[in-house]
């Protein structure tokens, strides 16, 4: 059974309360050769693609011990990583071509999930440009607002014709089911949830330069200097367990609904929605580097950094895989 958090953590000082002065990866000595016997991972909740590191204590390839501590946010992730406060995370990479573009060394080691996004709009919105001067959801931070900019310049469109409201994950269905927003691009499950409300997908998200690049396992470069050996057998635990969730939802499904609380089926139309994975492919590392520079274009960042500074390839599998 995966392990039960007993309380969300609401920001990386809580986390950091909860786990005190203690450093997150226990090992027994000093050197780049400790023998790491605990490595604690970060992740979000109430999201099936964030679920895998629940899972890596059964599918473990070697010795080490996981403990997860999960967060509300992405770039709490990549703070929590920064600090020391958890070893690797299952996080955005969207957050962490931001934080490398301000010189945050925080690296994708391996992928974790494409896709999990949706373009919902209510009854009446037929096109892209139906949706002038009315409220639109976004995440902040995230791919799925990158997409959002995409398409509407694919329509004639820009941000300033539509009324962007900022909304958190778990928020979207809430604003769109009361009629706080007409239409959202965002992550699921909110999709699945709006989608089942009578909501219809105005626009595939997934036909842009980014493609479906979305989550994945990162690590902070300082873990990955002082325990390499440890971040591969975490990639090879991680990959391990990505096979194992493509092949038996039926198993771990609901696990996760009775550890979250929701509705199955729901869950089940979200996966729908997914591609797990667990490669660094020269096809995905592509559609990392296309996100950073789409970023810098439209103005979510500076200047978009050097591949290398998003992404180390010494760890994952670099097959492409067929379905991606």
């Amino acid at each position: 059974m995966p392990l039960r958090i007993p309380a969300r953590l609401g920001t990386t000082a809580a986390l950091v309360a909860l786990l005190g002065s203690t450093v997150a990866c226990t090992s027994t000595g000093g050197g780049d050769d400790d023998e790491v016997t605990t490595v604690t991972i970060g992740t979000l909740r109430g999201q099936p693609h964030f679920y895998a590191p629940f899972l890596y204590g059964d599918h473990a390839t070697g010795d080490i011990d996981y403990e997860v501590v999960t967060l509300d946010t992405a770039p709490a992730l990549n703070d929590a990583l920064l600090s020391g406060t958890v070893d690797m995370a299952v996080g955005s990479i969207t957050a962490t071509v931001a934080g490398a573009a301000q010189g945050r060394e925080v690296k994708v080691v391996a992928a974790a999930s494409d896709g999990g996004s949706g373009f919902v709009a209510s009854e009446g919105i037929d096109d892209i440009t139906d949706l002038e001067g009315r409220p639109v959801g976004y995440l902040e931070s995230s791919s799925q607002y990158v997409v959002l900019q995409l398409l509407l310049e694919d329509a004639g469109m820009t941000t300033d014709d539509v009324d962007l409201v900022s909304l958190s994950a778990p928020d979207f269905f809430n604003a769109f089911s009361t009629g706080q927003v007409d239409a959202f691009l965002a992550p699921e499950i909110g999709v699945s949830l709006a989608l089942g409300a009578g909501g219809t997908e105005l626009a595939s998200p997934y036909e842009t330069e980014i493609g479906r690049v979305n989550i994945g396992l990162l690590a902070s470069q300082d873990f990955i200097d002082e325990h390499p050996d440890a971040v591969q057998e975490v990639v090879d635990t991680h990959a391990a367990t990505t096979d194992y969730m493509v092949d038996h939802q039926d198993e771990w499904l609901p696990e996760l609904v009775e550890q979250y609380g929701g509705d199955e089926d729901v869950f089940a139309t979200a996966l729908e929605n997914f591609w797990l994975r667990s490669d660094l492919s020269p096809t995905y590392e592509e559609q990392i580097a296309n996100l950073a520079a789409q970023m810098e274009r439209l103005g979510m960042i500076e200047e978009a950094p050097a591949i290398d500074d998003v992404v180390d390839t010494s760890f994952a599998s670099r097959d492409e895989p067929e379905d991606a």
